[in-house]
Protein backbone atom coordinates (compact mmCIF):
# COMPACT_ATOMS: atom_id res chain seq x y z
CA UNK A 1 0.00 0.00 0.00
CA UNK A 2 1.20 3.55 -1.26
CA UNK A 3 0.69 5.92 1.58
CA UNK A 4 0.52 9.71 0.64
CA UNK A 5 2.34 10.42 4.20
CA UNK A 6 6.20 12.48 4.01
CA UNK A 7 8.86 11.67 7.33
CA UNK A 8 10.78 14.62 8.47
CA UNK A 9 14.05 13.81 9.80
CA UNK A 10 15.00 16.30 11.50
CA UNK A 11 18.00 16.27 13.63
CA UNK A 12 19.14 13.01 12.53
CA UNK A 13 22.52 12.03 12.42
CA UNK A 14 23.96 10.46 9.11
CA UNK A 15 24.86 7.05 11.32
CA UNK A 16 21.23 6.26 12.20
CA UNK A 17 19.82 7.15 8.83
CA UNK A 18 19.60 3.75 7.60
CA UNK A 19 18.08 1.86 10.71
CA UNK A 20 16.04 4.55 10.90
CA UNK A 21 14.75 4.42 7.27
CA UNK A 22 14.31 1.03 7.17
CA UNK A 23 12.20 1.18 10.58
CA UNK A 24 9.90 4.27 9.02
CA UNK A 25 9.56 1.28 5.31
CA UNK A 26 8.73 -1.68 7.41
CA UNK A 27 5.91 0.38 8.62
CA UNK A 28 4.92 1.60 5.36
CA UNK A 29 6.05 4.84 5.27
CA UNK A 30 8.45 5.19 1.97
CA UNK A 31 8.83 9.00 1.69
CA UNK A 32 11.64 10.28 3.78
CA UNK A 33 12.90 13.58 3.86
CA UNK A 34 15.84 14.92 5.67
CA UNK A 35 16.22 18.46 6.58
CA UNK A 36 19.01 20.60 5.75
CA UNK A 37 19.25 21.99 9.42
CA UNK A 38 19.82 18.35 10.62
CA UNK A 39 23.47 17.40 11.25
CA UNK A 40 25.51 16.19 8.07
CA UNK A 41 22.02 16.36 6.02
CA UNK A 42 23.60 15.09 2.49
CA UNK A 43 25.67 12.24 4.51
CA UNK A 44 21.87 11.01 5.40
CA UNK A 45 20.54 11.79 2.46
CA UNK A 46 23.67 9.76 0.44
CA UNK A 47 23.21 6.57 2.88
CA UNK A 48 19.33 6.42 2.87
CA UNK A 49 19.48 6.51 -1.39
CA UNK A 50 22.03 4.25 -1.58
CA UNK A 51 19.88 1.99 0.83
CA UNK A 52 16.60 2.43 -0.30
CA UNK A 53 16.61 4.60 -3.55
CA UNK A 54 14.96 1.71 -5.33
CA UNK A 55 11.71 1.23 -2.93
CA UNK A 56 11.27 4.75 -1.46
CA UNK A 57 11.70 8.26 -2.24
CA UNK A 58 14.78 10.25 -0.24
CA UNK A 59 14.90 13.37 -0.46
CA UNK A 60 15.49 16.89 1.27
CA UNK A 61 13.26 19.07 3.76
CA UNK A 62 14.28 22.65 4.47
CA UNK A 63 15.43 23.62 1.31
CA UNK A 64 15.99 26.87 0.45
CA UNK A 65 18.37 27.72 -2.58
CA UNK A 66 18.88 26.45 -5.77
CA UNK A 67 22.60 25.50 -4.82
CA UNK A 68 20.86 22.88 -1.91
CA UNK A 69 18.77 21.29 -4.49
CA UNK A 70 22.06 20.67 -6.91
CA UNK A 71 23.69 19.27 -3.82
CA UNK A 72 20.72 16.98 -2.75
CA UNK A 73 20.33 15.90 -6.38
CA UNK A 74 24.03 15.30 -6.19
CA UNK A 75 23.89 13.00 -3.05
CA UNK A 76 20.88 10.89 -4.94
CA UNK A 77 17.78 12.41 -3.39
CA UNK A 78 14.57 12.69 -5.19
CA UNK A 79 12.58 14.83 -3.43
CA UNK A 80 12.80 18.47 -2.81
CA UNK A 81 10.69 19.95 0.23
CA UNK A 82 11.00 23.81 1.34
CA UNK A 83 9.02 25.97 3.87
CA UNK A 84 8.42 28.44 1.65
CA UNK A 85 8.01 28.66 -2.22
CA UNK A 86 11.07 29.85 -4.39
CA UNK A 87 10.55 29.58 -8.42
CA UNK A 88 13.77 29.31 -8.43
CA UNK A 89 14.35 26.50 -6.14
CA UNK A 90 11.19 24.63 -8.17
CA UNK A 91 12.86 25.24 -11.61
CA UNK A 92 16.45 23.81 -10.31
CA UNK A 93 14.42 20.94 -8.96
CA UNK A 94 12.73 20.22 -11.94
CA UNK A 95 16.03 20.78 -13.94
CA UNK A 96 17.31 17.54 -12.44
CA UNK A 97 13.86 15.38 -12.45
CA UNK A 98 13.14 15.24 -9.03
CA UNK A 99 9.86 16.04 -7.22
CA UNK A 100 9.05 19.58 -5.91
CA UNK A 101 6.70 20.37 -2.90
CA UNK A 102 7.79 23.78 -1.80
CA UNK A 103 5.49 25.67 1.38
CA UNK A 104 2.24 27.73 1.08
CA UNK A 105 0.29 29.63 3.17
CA UNK A 106 -2.24 31.96 0.71
CA UNK A 107 -4.09 31.10 -2.57
CA UNK A 108 -1.33 33.23 -4.18
CA UNK A 109 1.50 31.34 -3.26
CA UNK A 110 -0.29 28.36 -4.38
CA UNK A 111 -0.96 29.09 -7.61
CA UNK A 112 2.37 30.62 -8.11
CA UNK A 113 3.76 27.76 -7.07
CA UNK A 114 2.23 25.88 -9.50
CA UNK A 115 2.82 28.06 -12.06
CA UNK A 116 6.31 27.56 -11.67
CA UNK A 117 6.06 23.88 -11.93
CA UNK A 118 5.79 22.50 -8.48
CA UNK A 119 4.54 18.73 -8.42
CA UNK A 120 2.18 19.27 -5.49
CA UNK A 121 2.02 22.05 -2.27
CA UNK A 122 3.01 21.54 1.56
CA UNK A 123 0.18 24.28 3.07
CA UNK A 124 2.22 25.00 6.07
CA UNK A 125 1.97 25.62 8.81
CA UNK A 126 -0.94 23.73 8.42
CA UNK A 127 -2.34 24.49 11.79
CA UNK A 128 -2.43 27.93 11.04
CA UNK A 129 -4.11 27.65 7.88
CA UNK A 130 -6.72 24.41 9.85
CA UNK A 131 -8.48 22.18 7.46
CA UNK A 132 -11.56 25.37 7.10
CA UNK A 133 -8.69 27.49 5.67
CA UNK A 134 -7.67 24.37 3.44
CA UNK A 135 -11.24 23.48 2.05
CA UNK A 136 -11.58 27.14 1.15
CA UNK A 137 -8.26 26.90 -0.96
CA UNK A 138 -9.05 23.36 -2.11
CA UNK A 139 -12.11 25.00 -3.99
CA UNK A 140 -10.41 27.18 -5.77
CA UNK A 141 -7.30 25.39 -7.58
CA UNK A 142 -7.44 22.99 -9.98
CA UNK A 143 -8.62 19.80 -9.04
CA UNK A 144 -5.38 17.51 -9.83
CA UNK A 145 -3.75 19.75 -7.51
CA UNK A 146 -2.07 17.08 -4.43
CA UNK A 147 -1.83 19.04 -1.30
CA UNK A 148 -0.31 17.89 1.84
CA UNK A 149 -0.83 18.86 5.58
CA UNK A 150 2.36 19.67 7.23
CA UNK A 151 2.67 21.47 10.80
CA UNK A 152 -1.03 19.93 13.03
CA UNK A 153 -1.58 17.49 11.03
CA UNK A 154 -1.70 14.10 12.80
CA UNK A 155 -3.25 10.83 13.96
CA UNK A 156 -5.54 12.76 15.77
CA UNK A 157 -7.02 14.80 13.27
CA UNK A 158 -6.13 13.20 9.98
CA UNK A 159 -9.64 12.49 9.01
CA UNK A 160 -10.66 16.22 9.44
CA UNK A 161 -7.79 17.05 7.09
CA UNK A 162 -9.18 14.59 4.90
CA UNK A 163 -12.51 15.76 4.55
CA UNK A 164 -11.36 19.03 4.15
CA UNK A 165 -9.16 18.15 0.80
CA UNK A 166 -5.81 17.34 1.69
CA UNK A 167 -4.15 14.37 0.03
CA UNK A 168 -1.74 13.60 2.60
CA UNK A 169 0.89 14.42 5.31
CA UNK A 170 4.49 15.55 6.48
CA UNK A 171 5.19 14.22 9.65
CA UNK A 172 7.69 15.58 12.23
CA UNK A 173 8.01 14.89 15.73
CA UNK A 174 5.31 12.67 16.06
CA UNK A 175 7.31 10.38 13.97
CA UNK A 176 11.00 11.45 15.41
CA UNK A 177 12.94 13.31 17.60
CA UNK A 178 16.71 13.53 17.48
CA UNK A 179 18.45 10.62 19.55
CA UNK A 180 15.04 8.46 19.66
CA UNK A 181 15.45 4.27 19.10
CA UNK A 182 14.71 2.90 15.87
CA UNK A 183 12.21 0.62 17.62
CA UNK A 184 10.85 3.66 19.51
CA UNK A 185 10.87 5.15 15.92
CA UNK A 186 8.81 2.25 14.50
CA UNK A 187 6.05 2.29 17.26
CA UNK A 188 5.41 5.65 16.29
CA UNK A 189 5.13 4.95 12.65
CA UNK A 190 2.93 2.42 13.33
CA UNK A 191 0.54 4.57 14.93
CA UNK A 192 0.84 7.11 12.55
CA UNK A 193 -0.33 4.45 9.35
CA UNK A 194 -3.14 2.89 11.33
CA UNK A 195 -4.53 6.31 12.22
CA UNK A 196 -3.92 7.23 8.25
CA UNK A 197 -5.29 4.26 7.02
CA UNK A 198 -8.43 4.56 9.40
CA UNK A 199 -8.90 7.78 8.06
CA UNK A 200 -8.31 7.81 4.61
CA UNK A 201 -11.35 7.56 2.35
CA UNK A 202 -12.66 4.73 0.70
CA UNK A 203 -11.20 4.65 -2.82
Amino acid sequence: MTRSLIAILRGIRPEEAVETGAALITAGITSIEVPLNSPDPLDSIARLAEAFGDRAQIGAGTVLTAAAVADVAAAGGKLIVSPNMDPAVIAETKRHGMESWPGTFTPTECFAALAAGADGLKIFPANLVGPAGLKAIRAVLPPETRIYAVGGAGAENFADWFAAGADGFGIGTALYKPGQSAAETAAKAARITAAYDAARPAG
